[in-house]
């Protein structure tokens, strides 16, 4: 199966480890296989054997402080050691597991993102990859340990008595078809549940993330109700897998339920004809137990394996989801650069889309010079800068810095060249210092205080109860608006890149904080290569040129005093915000 064959892949570094497990495994269910053979030598041996009362009593005190012994100085250490080893193995392979999910979630393409919910990348993360923990100490060792107390079983029987030790294990082939009959829709049904739970674990995130709104609106009722339509579809699959998986266990626990009346009946029958001594009979029951105890366990295996291979099959889809973009294997390291940007003739359009979002657009940034990207909503202006560090690449065209193809470039060295401060500021839960210091996670706490300051947010932050140490809460739920895009600009301060793209930065906030956003903006731009996208034109003024984008094309170009002497798009705009 090739979903197991990748799976064996995480395995393969500790199957040494697993090897011993097995090993320790057999000594331990063993010294269990001792038991009937003692009561079938206290029985025939012991009890009905020759001799005196006391003598009997003496040879069944010596039998029995041996075992007493085996019990009591080798089982706990083999059985520590068996669970111990076990669940180390376990962690490990699922460690690897989620270090490398973690390392694919951070390639995948950010337009995967725009159409995932977070809870069900995360569902997979958590959810499917624990599940398949169970493969690797049930299907891995103890599927194995049972396999190998059933053949010792079976040997042992068979020393005893053959006829009836056939009889034992006349069952065996219709298990195995009743477990194949049952356990395929058994996997289908699992993966159908696994989904279904994911896109609750989905929903649920979200709204948690958008209590707010929920609250704001007053619709309580209806997220309720929509929640509830999620629940009850989990519940259905939920439901639908249960009642399969009782029905398997009903039908293949009755096969293994009958096994020992039937040995009782043909065992009971040969004692009383002399053909048979009691201690064999009770050490065929004993076994009975032994051997089928081992079956029963492996029908919940089967179960617990089946539930595993289905999440096995949510794991690796994930992991096969495409990179948008990659690296090509010749990729140079993009340092030091100059910052000159060209667009030449660059087309593009989003995937499973027909509509062309930027058209045959040719434009040109020097080194150090500020350009500003204006125009009604729709027409291309994010997605031109966001073709700049390579989240897209263009349909057709070329995008160069500094005279290399930006495809030619390691992206991730390329993007360590570019400081982004967005509309959308994203801070995570930690401190403030943690939050600045993405900007160079190995820079020195007098740089971070420097590169607050020089983005005006030193002052706000000294006023918080921990200063640098305050926690921002999810997302910087704690902070208003422009004290996150302070601390967003303070990263890029600390970054220090000799590219800069300030996207629609300063719309959302209030005219103070766009003041101190503004200056910590204007010292940030000095000397390197900006991209502005504005929505207010006032904040842009300065700019060295202004590049009016209409419906993916440039439609005017220009210095601001240039661009309104000429009574075009670029001075209507401006001549209604300021009216406004």
């Amino acid at each position: 199966m090739g979903i197991i064959r990748r799976y064996m892949e995480f395995v393969k570094p500790y199957k040494w480890k697993i090897i011993l497990t097995v090993l320790i495994g057999i000594i331990k269910f063993s010294i269990p296989l001792v038991i009937p053979l003692l009561l079938k030598y206290v029985v025939d041996d012991i009890i009905q054997g020759t001799g005196t009362a006391q003598e009997k009593t003496s040879s069944l005190f010596t039998v029995m402080a041996v075992v007493f012994a085996v019990y009591l100085v080798l089982r706990p250490p083999v059985e520590y050691y068996r669970q111990y080893f076990a669940q180390w193995t376990a962690s490990k392979v699922l460690y690897d597991i989620r270090d490398r999910l973690f390392s694919h979630i951070q390639k995948l393409s950010l337009r995967y993102y725009a159409n995932t919910r977070a809870g069900e990348i995360i569902s997979r993360v958590i959810n499917d990859v624990e599940q398949t923990k169970e493969f690797v100490i049930i299907g891995l060792m103890n599927v194995w340990l049972d396999v190998i107390t059933i053949f010792i079983a079976v040997a042992i029987m068979m020393t005893m008595d053959v006829k009836l030790t056939l009889i034992s294990i006349i069952l065996f082939p219709l298990y195995g078809l009743s477990v194949k009959y049952f356990y395929g829709r058994l996997r289908t049904l699992t993966r159908e549940r696994s989904q279904a739970l994911a896109e609750v674990q989905g929903h649920l995130h979200e709204r948690v993330q958008g209590m707010p709104v929920i609250r704001s609106f007053a619709i309580e009722d209806h997220e309720q109700k929509q929640f509830d339509h999620e629940n009850g579809n989990f519940l259905g699959k939920a439901i639908r897998h249960t009642a399969w998986n009782a029905k398997t266990f009903a039908v293949v626990n009755t096969i293994t339920d009958l096994a020992p009346l039937i040995i009782i009946t043909v065992a009971g029958y040969h004692v009383i004809h002399g053909n048979l001594t009691v201690g064999t009979m009770v050490a065929f029951v004993g076994y009975i137990e032994r051997l089928y105890n081992p079956l029963r366990r492996l029908i919940n295996s089967s179960t617990t394996l089946t539930q595993s291979i289905a999440s096995m099959d949510r794991l690796f889809e994930f992991i096969d989801e495409p990179y948008e973009l990659k690296d090509k294997p010749n990729a140079i390291k993009a340092d030091h650069l100059q910052g000159v940007v060209e667009f030449k003739n660059v087309s593009f359009q989003y995937e499973k889309t027909n509509e062309m979002i930027l058209k045959n657009l040719s434009l040109t940034a020097k080194q150090g010079e500020t350009v500003a990207l204006v125009g009604m909503s729709g027409g291309g202006k994010s997605t031109l800068v966001s073709l700049i560090p390579r989240f897209y690449d263009v349909t057709s065209g070329h995008l160069y810095i500094d005279g290399v193809d930006v495809r030619d470039y390691q992206a991730r060295s390329l993007r360590n060249q570019i400081g982004m401060v967005l509309q959308d500021t994203f801070l995570f839960s930690e401190s403030i210092r943690e939050n600045i210091s993405i900007g160079n996670p190995d820079a020195s706490m007098e740089s971070i205080i420097a590169a607050a300051k020089a983005a005006n947010a030193h002052d706000f932050i000294m006023e918080l109860p921990e200063g640098y140490e305050t926690k921002v809460g999810e997302r910087g739920v704690k902070l208003s608006g422009g004290q996150k895009q302070r601390i967003s600009i303070a990263r890029v301060f600390l970054k220090n890149p000799p590219l800069l793209i300030l996207d629609e930065a300063t719309s959302a906030l209030d005219l103070e904080s766009e003041h101190y956003i503004q200056e910590a903006m204007e010292k940030l731009a000095k000397d390197r290569t900006t991209f502005i996208v504005a929505h207010r034109l006032s904040t842009i003024t300065h700019a060295d040129k202004i590049v009016v984008i209409e419906n993916g094309q440039i439609a005017e170009m220009g210095t601001h005093q240039e661009l309104m002497s000429r009574d075009g798009h670029y001075k209507q705009l401006f001549t209604i915000q300021k009216l406004s």
